[in-house]
């Protein structure tokens, strides 16, 4: 498979994948009558030439675009609240999300908010609030330039409080984008660290959804294949990138997200804190508690170990050797060891075993975890 053409894929939804996929936005768009976009994406985003000519293109073709990028690196309600009322106030028709997994976020959250208007949370799918999402919502389209989340094929949000910093879902089949532009040049540009630490983070999400408890064998074959890609790509897409690599990362990205509808786990569980709490990337929290966490699991899991040991092409097919290939592939793409290395200190471990405790992801794991679990694994890997 080449990826200098566009290719079409038809699931989860409409998504057309390759090198020049976003050339194709305008004319989309004038085919179903939308002419004012609401553009969200981050406040880095939004400086990039790439992004500029996104725009620049959309004014070529007579379409108004309004860009809100006015976010949190960790996405918070107030952000929701700010560019819904950009989208009062200056009359849009549809949303587009253009970035990583946070904009996506809050893109997706402010489709929800336009014609919902009770307190965000309410909404919440921990709490069974996806009932309350009746009403239709406007056309939303996603783009995503980076290779971590897959949150452009997503149907949830995940956005925290601005307070307690607590992480909410906002989940509905109704939150699904309409169509995706995966375009890999969108992610050629991309610093070596965002991109291994994405790319870590759409491992994570392909492991842990293999190993989650929940019977789905359609997202077994899923999350193998984002493996096996990822094994293949992120080395090079980090150290020295090039269509290909980036490429495959942007698919098993996509792929990741599509398996986790099965679950998540430990990990995640394990991650979300360090975002809550000391504002960490979560892409590299995940990176640096993943050999912990899958080291965790293998226990009574041998046999899906060997799985992901051979899809990885390993010599020995055990769990051990599937983290020591974590450990290595950190190396190599300079994600540290160690929670110490990215600002976590012995004085957080107790705040953070109760946050992870917390979190929605570890129910999915396939052992139970306790907070001395958490606990020990938090200090195992300071």
């Amino acid at each position: 498979m080449t990826f200098d053409k566009v290719y079409q894929y038809n699931f989860p939804t409409t998504i057309r994948f390759g090198a020049g996929a976003i050339k194709e936005l305008p004319a989309y768009l004038q085919q179903h009558g939308l002419k004012r976009a609401l553009i969200v994406t981050d406040p880095t985003i939004a400086a990039l030439p790439f992004f500029r000519g996104i725009v620049a293109d959309l004014h070529a073709n007579s379409i108004s675009a309004e860009v809100f990028s006015d976010i949190h690196k960790n996405p918070v309600k107030s952000d929701v609240y700010k560019g819904t009322e950009i989208w009062d106030d200056t009359g849009r028709d549809c949303v587009i999300g253009i970035g990583g997994g946070a904009a996506l976020d809050v893109a997706r959250a402010i489709v929800l908010r336009t014609s919902h208007r009770a307190d965000l949370f309410k909404y919440d799918d921990l709490i069974g609030g996806d009932v309350y999402v009746t009403n239709e919502v406007p056309h939303f389209i996603t783009v995503p330039t980076t290779a971590g989340t897959g949150s452009e094929v997503g149907r949830s949000a995940i956005i925290a409080d601005d307070e307690t910093h607590q992480k909410k879902i906002l989940f509905s089949p109704k939150l699904m984008a309409k169509i995706v532009f995966a375009d890999p040049m969108l992610t050629m540009e991309l610093p070596p660290f965002i991109t291994a630490a994405t790319g870590m983070d759409a491992l994570t999400h392909n492991m842990e959804a293999f190993l989650a408890k929940n019977p789905h064998p359609l997202c077994d074959g899923i999350a193998l294949e984002g493996i096996s890609l990822i094994k293949d790509a992120l080395e090079q897409a980090v150290n020295k990138p090039d269509l290909q690599s980036r490429s495959k990362m942007l698919m098993a990205s996509m792929m990741g997200a599509i398996a986790f509808q099965k679950g998540l786990g430990v990990v995640h569980s394990l991650a979300h804190p360090l975002s809550s709490l000391l504002d960490t990337h979560h892409g590299l929290a995940n990176a640096v508690n993943i050999p912990y966490g899958m080291e965790f699991n293998i226990a009574g899991f041998e046999d899906k170990f060997r799985r992901i040991a051979r899809t990885l092409e390993l010599k020995e097919e055990t769990g051990a050797a599937v983290v020591q290939y974590l450990f290595n592939l950190n190396s190599k793409i300079n994600i540290p060891h160690h929670l110490s290395d990215i600002g976590v200190k012995s004085e957080h471990i107790d705040k953070l075993a109760d946050m992870a405790l917390a979190d929605f992801a570890h129910p999915n794991n396939p052992k139970p975890v306790s907070r001395e679990d958490f606990k020990q694994l938090y200090l195992k890997a300071l």
